[in-house]
């Protein structure tokens, strides 16, 4: 027990995670300020798991309905015929070569074409419907909209979202308002609650790029909380939220086989998107962490690993907006998204 101790006392050293001269007595929640309390990062756990039960509700009783209603269906594709061998193999093969075909014709007593057929049939069976993908579409379009709809208001008359140096002005002795804290609360707990169902959602193709995001952000919001940096945390987040309402938007469009309203809305969502991840985000918040935050606050190591964060969120950006441009360019050239 002495060495867990002494390990969690090591963590949680306030020469890391703390400015100098600062210590965790200093920011403990008082009559007088209600600074950010770092055991309050559990509480989006559960919030988590109520979330994904409020959208299983919605999915079925809200957005499914609405999908149908507007023409999309819940096709579900012909199953293949049970088959062990078969089963095995696509389980533990994932993409599976003709020689590989070759072999298994020859295990399961059928022809090649036939291998194949059966192949085609389990792959589609793994594809989910439309409806399926606009439901889960909506979820996150209603999320989004909620988030930054909310964050306005709760930022609204707050003095770093008009000057950002108010982040550092006497840090890290800076209080949270309630509206703030629910906004980093339920933040939180969406993004942990996407972690877990990123993994039963419909695969994307950016599966891992999109996990290292989640964690990513939750860890870059549990830092800023642990450190006190809720302000310039509040700020990313707002920045985030905005242009993934468009992109949202223009998928559920396109599943509702509205092209001409899926176009527009990715033409807007695309200049969204740069203006605020590839112009905001780097050329004012990580300006400001980076260049003007060291006038202001004495550096301490955990901010060295929150700028770090930041920086990864950009790589990923940067990323993205190459799928992005590339998805707007065949687009382009085949005349709709």
């Amino acid at each position: 027990m002495s060495l867990v101790r002494a390990l969690l006392d090591k963590f949680w050293s306030p020469d890391v995670w703390l400015p100098p001269n600062v210590t965790w007595a200093d920011l403990e929640p008082n009559d007088k300020i209600a600074y950010a309390n770092y055991r309050h990062l559990v509480i989006p756990l559960p919030l988590a798991f109520m979330l994904l039960g409020i959208r299983f509700i919605l999915e079925r009783y809200w957005f499914a309905p609405v999908g149908i209603s507007l023409g999309i269906k819940n096709t579900k594709p012909k199953k293949a015929p049970p088959n062990a061998i078969l089963e095995r193999a696509y389980l533990c093969e994932g993409k599976i070569k003709h020689k590989q075909i070759v072999g298994l014709s020859k295990q399961v007593e059928l022809s090649e074409r036939q291998v194949e057929r059966w192949l085609r049939l389990r792959r589609a069976q793994d594809k989910p419907s439309t409806l399926t993908k606009f439901c889960e579409t909506c979820w996150r379009w209603l999320y989004y909209t909620y988030s930054f709809s909310y964050g306005v208001f709760c930022l609204w008359d707050k003095p770093w979202l008009w000057d950002i140096n108010h982040s550092w002005y006497d840090y890290p002795h800076q209080g949270i308002t309630s509206d703030c804290w629910w906004y980093y609360m339920i933040s939180l707990a969406f993004y942990w609650s996407l972690a877990v169902s990123q993994f039963s959602d419909v695969k994307r193709k950016d599966f891992r790029q999109m996990f290292i995001h989640h964690i990513a952000t939750i860890c870059l919001m549990g830092f800023s909380w642990m450190c006190n940096l809720h302000r310039i945390g509040t700020l990313v987040l707002l920045t985030h939220d905005c242009a993934d309402i468009l992109l949202e938007a223009a998928k559920m469009a396109k599943y509702a086989n509205y092209q001409k309203v899926c176009d527009a809305l990715f033409v807007v969502f695309t200049l969204l998107w740069i203006t605020t991840r590839l112009g905001i985000y780097p050329m004012w918040i990580i300006y400001s962490t980076t260049i003007e935050a060291p006038n202001y606050v004495e550096m301490f190591p955990a901010y060295y690993i929150f700028n770090s964060l930041l920086i990864l969120l950009l790589v990923l950006h940067l990323f993205w907006t190459y799928v992005i441009l590339k998805i707007a360019y065949k687009s382009i050239v085949a005349g709709q998204v």
